[in-house]
């Protein structure tokens, strides 16, 4: 049998973009080297930062705007379809510096904010002890709300994606690996997996940190590589504090049954999964410094995801170079989640002949 796509990798990018095309009516499948809707998709904190289309200084700033105008109304066609909540809150967040060169990148993002029409309002040390008595304040040196910037509970939209998938008729086959391609007059004819040939009349390759890998017969270099990201889970009785939390690329994310994530690490070690004991006590600290009495509350458990990291920081979406039928939609790094529906519309474009409605051109997969 010829599928319509054949999709590998079934994170947050192969699930999204297999729900799109199916609801386009083309027959999706979707394919996984072990289970779906883990790795980095199921492992992140489901922080949503603001974006807006309006002040596009990049096409990476247009697909983050579309994906925020998106995923309001992915949520909502999800729940209607499959019963299951995301959980999408737009509680705000207060990010922080606690020193002076942090301090100083805050204001500088808090300027590229404003430039691009995104909310973020300066908090004094009152203002932020009026917004959030539980933050120690005496070695905070400047804080921006920003009330638009969202979460949404990974593995729960990772859920309704698949249950939404599997109700559109997209085939999903979890422990089947790619492991080469038969290509012929400029076409990927099959796919030779773990489980045996798979055809179809369009390939793109999701595979998050494991793309490049997938790529290479392809003669496509793709400068992914493997970022680890520790987090941990504390468990109280009731919510601390309101807002998400966020001091440079660390955060603090309350969930209303009393639960808060600590994240997250930036570990350069390859393939390695593991939580180490020096990764989790630097978040612990880093979370018992802002707000003290995290250091009263239990340690649930901590686990740690694999995040697709490019050298110049966008994800590769586009076709593959001297094949027609071949395409690419990897390395979104932390960002896999936030512009997830965004990158679902605009692949789904170009795989179905249509324009797409962001300038690809930056994220082309043959860039140097």
């Amino acid at each position: 049998m010829t599928d319509d796509v054949l999709i590998i990798g079934a994170g947050v990018i192969g699930l999204s973009l297999a729900y799109e095309l199916s609801g386009h009516g083309l027959s999706v499948r979707l394919i996984d080297r072990a289970a779906p809707a883990r790795e980095a998709s199921w492992a992140g904190a489901g922080i949503l930062p603001p974006a807006k289309r309006g002040a596009v200084e990049h096409p990476y700033e247009d697909l983050a705007g579309l994906s925020h105008e998106l995923l309001p109304r992915w949520t909502e066609q999800l729940r209607e379809e499959t019963g299951i909540d995301n959980g999408l809150r737009r509680w705000g967040a207060v990010h922080l510096a606690t020193t002076p060169e942090e301090a100083e990148r805050l204001e500088a993002m808090a300027a590229l904010w404003q430039a691009r029409q995104v909310v973020a309002e300066p908090l004094s040390t009152e203002a932020l002890q009026d917004r959030e008595a539980a933050v120690a304040t005496e070695h905070v040196l400047a804080a921006y709300h920003l009330p638009e910037e969202a979460q949404i509970r990974n593995p729960r939209h990772l859920k309704a994606l698949l249950v939404g998938c599997t109700r559109r008729g997209v085939h999903l086959e979890a422990g089947c690996e790619a492991q080469s391609f038969h290509v012929a007059a400029g076409r990927i004819r099959h796919v030779h997996t773990s489980r045996g040939k798979r055809a179809a009349g369009a390939v793109c390759i999701a595979a998050g940190a494991w793309s490049r890998a997938v790529v290479d017969e392809l003669k496509l270099t793709l400068t992914i590589k493997p970022v680890r990201g520790q987090i941990v889970l504390l468990t109280g009785d009731r919510p601390l504090h309101r807002h998400i939390i966020n001091r440079g690329s660390r955060y603090i994310v309350p969930r209303p049954d009393g639960r808060i994530l600590v994240g997250s690490t930036e570990d350069d070690v390859g393939f390695d999964k593991r939580t180490t004991a020096e990764g989790i006590r630097e978040l612990l600290n880093f979370a018992c410094e802002l707000i003290p009495a995290l250091g009263q509350l239990e340690v649930e458990r901590c686990w740690a995801g694999l995040r697709p990291q490019t050298s110049d920081g966008f994800p590769y979406l586009g076709r593959v170079p001297e094949l027609e039928n071949a395409f690419v939609a990897a390395g979104h790094f932390r960002a896999g989640l936030t512009l997830s529906p965004a990158t679902a519309v605009v692949m789904s474009q170009l795989i179905r002949g249509e324009q797409p409605e962001v300038d690809l051109r930056p994220f082309r997969v043959d860039r140097a």
